[in-house]
């Protein structure tokens, strides 16, 4: 598992209040909209203001967030082949 990937788990459980979660026990291959996280609409505002502000990603359109917000791993990647760093 990569730097980003575990940085991006601890963020997402700080952020989204995931206080019954670990890093440890976060699938980042498990569906992460509507999963058993219960991550939903609101919660995909936070993590996009997240991104943008912490990565410098913009994700402006619907059809890439379905794909980009389908999984941990999938958001990983998108950040790192979108990110200007």
């Amino acid at each position: 598992m990569d730097n980003l990937t575990e940085e991006l788990k601890k963020r997402l459980i700080e952020i989204l209040n995931l206080t019954d979660v670990t890093p440890e026990e976060f699938d980042e291959n498990a569906q992460l909209v509507g999963g058993e996280l219960g991550i939903d609409s609101i919660d995909v505002l936070e993590i996009v203001v997240m991104v943008e502000k912490d990565y410098g990603v913009i994700i402006n359109n619907k059809e890439i967030a379905e794909k980009v917000f389908s999984t941990l791993s999938s958001l990983a990647d998108y950040i790192r082949k979108n990110s200007p760093k």
